[in-house]
């Protein structure tokens, strides 16, 4: 889809059940974890997180309290491309140094967890960019297959804040 936004009608919408599949797998796994502990709570709670998230930087975007220039998308780009790599590079040298899994940045310590905060906060700007891609393509009569594009997009970045938010409950919970 980021390559062909002229298949996001066909291509999203399956994109959004295999997604809605991998996250209830993710979210019972999670529940099941956490069930016979005082943190029975973590999916609602992050579900609510990322309504609670994305709520304010609708608002914080509809307002202009925060406007997406290009100085702010090229920091959020790079810093999303940086973690994503990360991200990569910790998965693929974990087959081969299984400690590599158990870097800070993973942990329930101080790091891990600003290190997940920080992701959190890049995720949602990230829906600033969705919103800007949004209002943009609207403003400029975008042809009619971008509309699922930015749906596409925008779900995209729910899903991973609410990983993230997810993520970041169980390292409290394993405090």
């Amino acid at each position: 889809l980021a390559f062909k936004p002229q298949l996001s009608p066909v291509l999203a919408p399956i994109y959004a059940l295999a997604q809605g599949t991998a996250v209830g797998a993710i979210s019972h796994w999670y529940s099941d974890a956490y069930a016979k502990t005082q943190y029975s709570g973590l999916v609602p709670l992050a579900v609510m997180g990322t309504v609670a998230v994305t709520g304010v930087m609708l608002s914080l975007y509809a307002t202009r309290i925060i406007r997406v220039t290009e100085t702010l998308m090229m920091v959020v780009v790079g810093a999303t491309l940086a973690v994503g790599v990360t991200y990569l590079l910790t998965f693929v040298t974990s087959f081969f140094t299984p400690a590599m899994a158990n870097m800070p940045i993973y942990g329930a310590g101080p790091i891990g967890i600003a290190f997940s905060v920080f992701v959190i906060g890049l995720a949602a700007f990230n829906l600033l960019l969705d919103f800007y891609v949004i209002e943009t393509g609207v403003q400029n009569g975008a042809p009619k297959y971008m509309e699922w594009y930015g749906a596409f997009g925008l779900l995209v970045t729910l899903v991973w804040l609410y990983i993230e938010i997810l993520r970041l409950l169980s390292k409290f919970a394993r405090r």
